[in-house]
Parts: C-alpha cells; sequence; structure tokens
C-alpha cells in the first residue's frame, strides 16, 4: 500500500493490538483479508519510520478453526491444543503477508510469570529492542499452550498495556470491533463514542458493557481500566474499529478526525522501574498493613519511603526484591512496592524508628 503524497504521523514509536474478533469470522475461522489489510497498514507506517510492535490474538481461534474434529477436551486442554496449532498458523500467515513488503518479524510467545521479575521483564525488553534497531516488527502473544488459570493474562489487553509501557511507546492501539467507548449501549442509535478521556477523570463506570468477546478472553471493561493505566504512565491510548478500512494510517495522521476514543496521557510519566511495579499486582508476594500518620505521608507530594515504623502488619511471606501490596489502615489498597528485604526481618522491625526503608520510594507505586 503506498500514497501518493507524504503523510505526516503523530507518533514513532506505537504498539498495536488487534483482538480476537478483528482477526476471526462470525463461525471462528480466521478472517485472512482483513488481516492482510492491516498487515499493508503496519506495512505502510512501519516504512515511514514509525517503529511498531504487534500484540496479536487470534490463536486459539485460528487453531479451533483448523481442528474441526477432535475429541471433547476440558477449558484448559482445549485452550493448549486449539493454541498449539493456531499459533503456528498465525505467525506462518503474519511472516507470508509481512514478506510481501519486503519486511521482517519475529515472534515473541510470553507469559505472566516473566513479567514477575526485574531480570525476566528486562530480558524481553532487550528482546524487542534488539528486533526493532534490526528492523524486524515484534509479533508479541501469550504462550497460551502453557498459560493456564492463575498464570494467564486477563486478555491480551492487559498484554498490551505492559509491553507499551515496558518499551516506552508514544501509544498503545487497541483495535476492536466497535469505534470505541460509548456513553450508553453500542447497539442504541442513540449512544455516541466518547472522543477523548483526560487524566482519568470521567467515571465510566455506567457505560461500558460487561459481557465479553466471543472468540477473546476480555471486554470493554478489561480495555477501559488498561488504558486508563497506561495514560497514567504517560501513554497515549487509543480504541478504535480495526474492522474499518485503512484504520491505522488514518488513526494516526496529525489533525485525524476518526471516530475513536483517545485516553490522554499524564504529563508526570514515573520511571521505567515505577512503571514495571505498577503492572505487578498479579505477582505480588505479601500485604503490608500501614497506621494513619504512614499513610498520609505516603500520599503527600514530598518523595517518602515506607518506614517500619509506620508497618502495623505484615501477611504472607516474600523475599529481598519480591513485590508486595501496601494497604492503608482503612485496609484499602493504596499501591505496590519492591521489598527492601524478607519477610521475616520486615517482622522483626515493626514499628521500630531508625530502620531502613522497607520499600525505597524509588521502589514505589501508589495509586
Amino acid at each position: 500500500m503506498k500514497n501518493e503524497k507524504s503523510v505526516l504521523y503523530q507518533y514513532k514509536r506505537i504498539a498495536v493490538k488487534i483482538g480476537s474478533n478483528v482477526l476471526t469470522r462470525k463461525d471462528g475461522t480466521l478472517d485472512i483479508t482483513r488481516m492482510s489489510a492491516l498487515v499493508d497498514q503496519i506495512a505502510e507506517l512501519h516504512k515511514s519510520g514509525i517503529e511498531i510492535i504487534l500484540i496479536s490474538s487470534g490463536a486459539v481461534a485460528s487453531g479451533r478453526s483448523e481442528l474441526k474434529e477432535h475429541k471433547k477436551l476440558d477449558a484448559v486442554s482445549s485452550r493448549q491444543l486449539f493454541s498449539a496449532v493456531g499459533q503456528a498458523k498465525l505467525i506462518n500467515r503474519y511472516y507470508e503477508l509481512f514478506r510481501e513488503h519486503g519486511i521482517s518479524c519475529g515472534q515473541v510467545l510470553t507469559m505472566k510469570e516473566n513479567f514477575a521479575t526485574r531480570r525476566h521483564y528486562l530480558n524481553q525488553k532487550h528482546c524487542m529492542d534488539i528486533m526493532l534497531e534490526n528492523n524486524v516488527i515484534p509479533i508479541v502473544n501469550e504462550n497460551d499452550t502453557i498459560s493456564v488459570t492463575e498464570l494467564m493474562f486477563t486478555d491480551n489487553d492487559e498484554l498490551s498495556g505492559l509491553i507499551a509501557t515496558m518499551m516506552d511507546m508514544e501509544a498503545l492501539i487497541i483495535l476492536s470491533n466497535i469505534d470505541g467507548i460509548y456513553n450508553g449501549s453500542p447497539d442504541d442509535p442513540k449512544s455516541t463514542v466518547i472522543t477523548e478521556i483526560k487524566n482519568g477523570k470521567n467515571d465510566l463506570s455506567s457505560y461500558i458493557q460487561t459481557h465479553k468477546s466471543s472468540f477473546g478472553r476480555g471486554g470493554m471493561l478489561t480495555k477501559c481500566n488498561i488504558a486508563r493505566k497506561v495514560a497514567d504512565e504517560g501513554i497515549t491510548v487509543i480504541i478504535a474499529n480495526g474492522k474499518k478500512d485503512n484504520i491505522l494510517p488514518d488513526l494516526l495522521q496529525i489533525g485525524s478526525k476518526m471516530v475513536c476514543t483517545r485516553f490522554l496521557p499524564s504529563s508526570k510519566a514515573p520511571s521505567s522501574v515505577k512503571k514495571w511495579i505498577a503492572h505487578s499486582a498479579g505477582f505480588a508476594k505479601g500485604e503490608i498493613y500501614i497506621n494513619q500518620c504512614a499513610t498520609e505521608m505516603l500520599l503527600s507530594p514530598k518523595a517518602i519511603s515506607l518506614l517500619p515504623i509506620g508497618i502495623t502488619q505484615i501477611i504472607g511471606d516474600f523475599e529481598k526484591g519480591d513485590i508486595v501490596r501496601i494497604f492503608n489502615h482503612k485496609n484499602e489498597a493504596i499501591g505496590l512496592g519492591r521489598a527492601s528485604f524478607d519477610s521475616n526481618k520486615a517482622r522483626k522491625l515493626i514499628g521500630q524508628q531508625g530502620a531502613k526503608p522497607l520499600i525505597h520510594y524509588d521502589y514505589l507505586y501508589l495509586d
């Protein structure tokens, strides 16, 4: 796909998440026409100098359509079977489509636990940095063959948020099968798309449909929650309709009038370490409860570390470097942090004055 005139785009570094309902037909088969059109668009952006990471769903749906006859299996077994077959089919199709444009792509399969430690987190980042430096488009998906039950991401929306923040992207585009977040039911002709959401101030709970997609695991509520967190970390998030023709170039053009929902980024982006901690709630190994004074100190504008003197209770066992949840004096979750020492030492220091911080400010993320 080539433009007759030069086009100016808003961003130079983006993550694009394509949902299952964009890539699959109603009968569960892979929509090759739509997939090809999206690859054409990504190729156009890539050739204009934009660095792109693609987070693609569709492996399980692709495998389901390939194996029309199979033994009846439980949910976990069928997911493993379909994803094993479908992922090979999906990545092969991407490889062939990108090759037509003279573009190389590479597969990155990951799991939730790969984000649990800083070392694994940085290993993944390094892999994708090297790919981008060599003009290879990373195609990321969860490794559904071994990611089951509690080890699974909520869906690829959660994964795309982690990838976007980890890779310091300027924007995350989440492609679904509707135009964005509506101020009512998308099926209601009176409903309109909420085009702009600033700093997470809008209360969208009464608008968002809670049903999940036909072939994916997520829904609009998940997309909204992920989008807000990512936007708070200084990244623009756009939710748009991936079934519209030329959607990606049209969205990214400067002065674009495409109908979509944009979550505007915070001007105060946290550090790389704090971005990692912000998305680590699912890996927390323990709970730290603090008194009212400590709560007020942490939530003040000053940069404050969490000292043992303000701790009232510790639940769970953790090692030095593990992520822990922080609860205030009302038992409300207020943040996350990386522990400076293990739970045994922490318990011995509860309430003591003059002890070193359990969580240093540099490794503290408050909601």
